[in-house]
């Protein structure tokens, strides 16, 4: 075969399909000072999203906004410097928050709702009450789906969720968290969903439902996922990898649109 017969195509056209960095050129041995430029800012708003403060009560206000009852909640990471040096504080209650919602239960629900900061307060302000706007119309209908408790929870990792699900006694908890940021999206969220939560659950009892933001996953897509995935997860009585998430075999081509008749 010539070479001739080899349609061209430049490494540059690789950069339409993806932000990753590739095909960054070079300045002799270096980078492009654009290139580098643009790594030092990327990088800074990656550092920046792990520090921003979390406002929990602006969220509390919003949720209350979609007609929802919020509680507050805290993890043992007394501070933002705690939480980084010890993940194991930020799954643990704070025992006045632990006592707080066990007060608040008037009996076991089907969803507990967990909204926690993470690692990224910045995809938490930005996606978690548009997400959970996409939710809700999707657990109603005539199998509707009762979201029992909604917890808004500072210095929270993942496994917080177990606690607060046993706490008030869900059959399944869906917690909302900023996840660890990326030098092209800093502000990414991520979906977990663990059935019969308590604390010892493994990462390998979960789903989850990741890169929620801009130019990862949209709202409705994940609102569509998490959705499916809670529906089969409660009828199967399971979650993590026991529950393929096969939702993109029901799902419209574009959600929120109907498929052509």
């Amino acid at each position: 075969m010539s070479d001739r017969s080899v349609p061209a195509r430049p490494t540059l056209d690789l950069r339409s399909f993806t932000p990753a960095r590739v095909a960054l050129g070079r300045c002799g041995a270096s980078l492009p000072t654009t290139a580098l430029l643009d790594f030092t800012l990327d990088h800074a708003r990656a550092r920046d999203a792990v520090h921003a403060a979390f406002d929990a009560p602006r969220l509390v206000a919003d949720l209350g906004a979609l007609g929802l009852a919020v509680s507050e909640a805290r993890s043992q990471a007394v501070d933002r410097r705690d939480y980084l040096r010890r993940p194991d504080l930020g799954r643990q209650l704070d025992p006045a928050s632990a006592e707080a919602l066990a007060r608040g239960v008037t009996g076991p629900c089907q969803i507990a709702l967990v909204i926690g900061d993470g690692l990224s307060a910045a995809a938490v302000h930005a996606h978690a009450v548009a997400l959970v706007a996409r939710l809700l119309p999707l657990l109603a209908g005539d199998d509707a789906v009762a979201l029992g408790h909604v917890v808004v929870a500072s210095g929270a990792r993942v496994a917080l969720g177990d606690e607060i699900g046993a706490i008030l006694g869900a059959r399944m908890v869906v917690m909302l968290i900023g996840e660890r940021p990326g030098l092209s999206a800093p502000d990414s969220l991520g979906a977990y969903l663990t059935f019969a939560p308590k604390p010892g659950r493994t990462d390998a009892e979960r789903n989850c439902v990741s890169n929620i933001h801009k130019a990862g996953l949209s709202h409705d897509e994940a609102a569509f996922k998490i959705a499916w995935i809670i529906r089969e997860g409660l009828a199967r009585e399971v979650t993590g990898v026991a529950l393929k998430d096969e939702s993109a075999d029901r799902a419209p081509r574009r959600i929120g649109t109907a498929l052509p008749e």
